[in-house]
């Protein structure tokens, strides 16, 4: 926008409504512009207009706003103000699922370095590859955001019983979550299994590097924890390199000050966040979108036909993840488990059935408690309407379909469903994707 107006040798308090109109026409419409952008970007941009532009007059800095807005009706019968140039073509969610067969398969090729038949590729050198397979499982078993699993301390992990359990409950600090609330998790047990092992291997040996170079003894600011409280709100207390005693409710430490948390180990400081890069410092949760990126390019160099590397936008033969489909898939994942439970492993008459959800709640207020969500709407609009049309309890209800094994065991289940929606990946270990699955 600001390159646009210095084009018309205008500055930013000189831009005009016709300014706004002709510079969304460049970005979206123009046949001359070969990057041209959808409505679900340009509403993005528009809300940083709207911010700085709402800024400027609120501050003095411009007398009117050149951003035109209008009044509309929300759902609930309120009227709401906002930006006439939003989008009218703007999808109201980017939802991405991969079926748990196609992210073993996405484990197996992106992270561990398998080949399409399944073994090792000769020389592969995976770096941190335990850490790497360890964060992403647990994120696809635990719906967690990016910023949540990825900011997690290394106490915060949850602890497997001695009596076994598929699940173990965790808590995620509001700080870092995007409600700013509290809240409980539940994770997968062989995930937090992973996780233990990759304290225990790749994660233990980076901090020992470290230490016996000096590295955080070198660090500009490091906060050696002392004691973390108990109770209804835990506190973090820590003494700094100064000496300075410093204490913060857990709940409220943001990400950045978390990385400065250390213990005293075996061989000196160590950092209480969990996850750490090849210098044993925290590998920071933007950093994960790299992960992804490489792994993605590897699925599709490894199984992608010659004739059709970097010319495949449906990802039919190479599956394609991002940290927050892990959340999208856990939530299909999710729905469709809680489904299978009451309609078929407690063998509910219909009558048994309502009254059992009223009593417990539906799979769609389940999954909303584990995503987090305020309301079932939100889990509804943006996560699972897409497949309602599913008809996911006549499908459920068909025995010849669903497979008597453990949950983790229905992939039978799941390929069906991708057969019958849009945007659900399904890859088989012999790369045979389901018809009108993948996306």
């Amino acid at each position: 926008m600001l390159e646009f107006l210095w084009c018309r040798a205008r500055g930013w308090v000189e831009a005009t409504a016709r300014d706004l109109d002709d510079f969304e026409h460049w970005r979206r419409f123009a046949e001359t512009n070969p990057e041209r952008i959808g409505g679900s970007k340009w509403d993005r941009e528009l809300a940083a207009f709207m911010g700085l532009y709402g800024w400027a007059v609120k501050d003095g800095h411009l007398r009117r706003n050149p951003i035109l807005m209008k009044q509309v009706m929300g759902r609930n019968g309120e009227v709401l103000t906002v930006a006439a140039a939003k989008a009218k073509d703007t999808r109201p969610s980017n939802v991405h699922w991969l079926t748990p067969r196609t992210w073993r398969r996405w484990i197996d090729v992106g992270l561990r370095g398998h080949t399409r038949g399944g073994v090792p590729e000769p020389g592969w050198v995976g770096r941190l590859e335990d850490r790497n397979v360890a964060f992403v499982r647990s994120l696809t078993s635990s719906g967690l955001r990016l910023m949540e699993g990825g900011s997690l301390l290394t106490f915060e992990v949850p602890q497997r019983q001695l009596g076994g359990g598929r699940y173990c409950r965790g808590k995620v600090a509001a700080e870092v979550t995007r409600s700013k609330k509290e809240r409980t998790f539940y994770v997968a047990s062989d995930a937090v299994g992973d996780i233990e092992s990759y304290v225990a291997s790749s994660r233990a040996w980076v901090v020992r590097r470290a230490q016996r170079s000096g590295r955080y003894d070198r660090l500009p600011e490091m906060r050696l924890v002392t004691e973390v409280t108990r109770g209804m709100r835990p506190k973090v207390r820590w003494c700094d390199q100064a000496g300075v005693m410093g204490e913060r409710e857990l709940n409220l430490l943001t990400w950045q000050e978390r990385t400065l948390l250390f213990t005293e180990g075996a061989h000196g400081p160590e950092p209480l966040w969990l996850w750490l890069n090849e210098r044993g410092l925290p590998f920071h949760p933007d950093s994960w979108e790299g992960v992804f990126r490489t792994a993605n390019k590897r699925c599709e160099r490894v199984l992608a036909p010659e004739n059709r590397v970097g010319l495949d936008p449906h990802r039919v033969h190479a599956p394609y993840a991002t940290p927050h489909s892990a959340r999208h898939s856990f939530a299909l994942y999710m729905l469709v488990v809680l489904n299978h439970l009451m309609d078929q492993r407690y063998g509910l008459s219909p009558e048994e059935r309502r009254d059992f959800r009223l009593l417990y709640g539906d799979p769609w207020f389940m999954v909303q408690t584990l995503l987090g969500h305020a309301s079932r709407d939100t889990t509804v609009r943006h996560y699972l309407a897409p497949v309602a049309d599913l008809q996911l309890r006549s499908l459920l209800g068909s025995a010849d379909d669903v497979t008597q094994a453990p949950m983790p065991e229905l992939d039978s289940l799941f390929a069906r469903i991708a057969r019958e929606s849009e945007g659900i990946q399904d890859i088989d270990a012999r790369l045979e994707p389901a018809a009108g699955g993948a996306a």
